[in-house]
């Protein structure tokens, strides 16, 4: 055996792994694969929750196995309180923060984050808005004056803004020519119609940002970000007491205002299922994205929506996944899921298709989707189960992975010990569960496919399938007169 050098404990526990492992060796049975023990239970420590006078809203949890902490501003407006002409603003004006404050120039920000040895990262979804920080312990009164003034004090320079507006103008151009993304636009436009929020592209089109000015921006930071539409969520190695103190010194003279929540629409109503075909000219490849408006966050099917999508989509050994890549070998994945939001967020099952099996591969798709509806199999049951159950744990090895786990938390309203709970809830879905949630959420009959690529070459094997009725698109998912 190699001899190993190194000291104390340490060494004498990597001996002992090394001759469990060698034991273990000798007697495992290769024939068989390895039987999954009990799935472990995620027991998170208390999180604590407070309120500032102003409204601003903390949910703490202490970690003390590093001298670190996170922290993210969570604001509850996000791409869907986008004016209707104006689509795009949010997302900006997220990425403008860290671009000045009153008091700092972007260059002295940056070289502060250099400095300080931590991150401060914007971003914007759907619902939401966030700034987020990490930083070591031994920097923390810095690194929260820093957090809090580009989170309160953002100048949104005019020289900065024509830069990063001139890069989202390059990605929406270079996007225009990836079926992917272009499957990625059409298919929630054409679901969702124009009056829908979740119809329109987060990033906006060219002519949104075109139009857009920096007074947009400031406008739309003065009328969104408000304490009292925000939650500021604290991990580390922090002493709840003590971290509120702080955060009122510098987060405290926000003034609150009156934030309108988002109106949504309702989506046009599902009718036959349609083939939405947008022509890709000489596409080797042909984007697929399969599906119908699904369900809000809220739904109390969420667990076995979730474990009945991990069998349909959800994961590498999914049936989509076997079939159209294992099976097939019509493409490199394939995969399905469920996004919940505020409102009933899309439903669509995606893959890169190759163009010669488009009208295979759409064929194969609809018999899965109309499979799932039948009962599963208790073993493929129990497996999606443990795929879920047992990967929890892993989202919660960092201060930074726990901090952004509890986003859902705070923007959905979900219980705090909902990690907790989340094995049991899962376990306790039945054959009967998944069956009652695939027949009420997926309908074959009257799905919107769209499928972007060589028209020339793709669109008679699609109408000979009799999926249904092929209807050519534009790039933006509109009807081409």
């Amino acid at each position: 055996m190699r001899a190993f050098h190194s000291n104390g404990a340490i060494g004498a526990l990597a001996l002992a792994v090394i001759q469990s492992t060698a034991v273990a060796q000798g007697t495992f049975d290769r024939t068989k694969p390895p039987e999954l023990g009990p799935p472990p239970r995620v027991a998170l420590p208390p999180i604590v929750t407070c309120e500032l006078p102003n409204g601003l809203k903390l949910m703490i949890v202490e970690q003390h196995e590093l001298p670190l902490a996170d922290f993210v501003l969570l604001v509850g407006s996000g791409s869907t309180t986008d004016p209707a002409s104006k689509t795009g603003v949010a997302n900006l004006t997220s990425a403008m923060l860290r671009e000045g404050t009153a008091t700092r120039k972007s260059l002295e920000i940056a070289d502060q984050i250099a400095f300080l040895g931590i991150n401060l990262s914007p971003s914007s979804s759907w619902e939401s808005s966030t700034l987020s920080l990490h930083t070591p312990t031994a920097q923390l009164d810095s690194a929260l004056a820093l957090f809090a003034d580009v989170a309160l004090h953002p100048s949104f320079p005019a020289n900065e803004f024509e830069r990063i507006r001139k890069s989202r103008l390059t990605d929406l151009i270079r996007l225009k020519d990836q079926g992917p993304a272009i499957a990625n636009l059409a298919f929630p436009a054409i679901i969702y119609g124009g009056g829908h929020p979740y119809g329109a592209a987060t990033l906006g089109t060219e002519a949104s940002v075109k139009s857009l000015s920096v007074a947009d921006l400031q406008n739309y930071y003065q009328v969104n970000f408000k304490p009292n539409n925000s939650t500021l969520i604290i991990v580390g190695d922090v002493n709840p007491s003590q971290i509120e103190q702080k955060i009122n010194k510098v987060f405290g003279a926000w003034q609150r205002g009156n934030v309108a929540p988002p109106i949504y629409a309702d989506p046009p109503k599902a009718g036959t299922t349609t083939i939405y075909l947008i022509d890709k000219p000489g596409a080797a490849q042909s984007s697929f994205r399969i599906g119908a408006v699904g369900v809000p966050r809220s739904t109390k099917d969420y667990f076995a929506l979730s474990v009945m999508n991990t069998i349909l989509g959800g994961s590498f050994t999914s049936r989509l996944m076997q079939n159209l890549r294992e099976t097939h070998g019509y493409t490199y994945g394939a995969s399905s899921r469920f996004e919940m939001r505020r409102a009933a967020g899309p439903f669509l099952a995606t893959a890169e298709i190759v163009a010669a099996k488009s009208d295979s591969a759409l064929l194969e798709f609809m018999k899965e989707l109309s499979a799932i509806r039948q009962s599963v199999p208790a073993s493929e049951l129990s497996r999606a189960k443990r795929y879920l159950q047992l990967q929890q744990p892993g989202n919660f090895e960092t201060t930074q992975d726990i901090a952004f786990q509890m986003l859902p938390v705070a923007l959905y309203g979900l219980p705090l010990d909902y990690y907790n709970n989340y094995v049991q809830n899962i376990e306790a879905v039945t054959q009967a569960d998944v069956a009652r949630v695939a027949q009420q959420y997926i309908n074959p009959g009257s799905l919107a496919i769209v499928i972007v690529g060589d028209r020339k070459s793709i669109e008679q094997g699609l109408k000979a399938t009799n999926v249904g009725a092929v209807v050519i698109r534009d790039m933006g998912g509109q009807p081409i007169p």
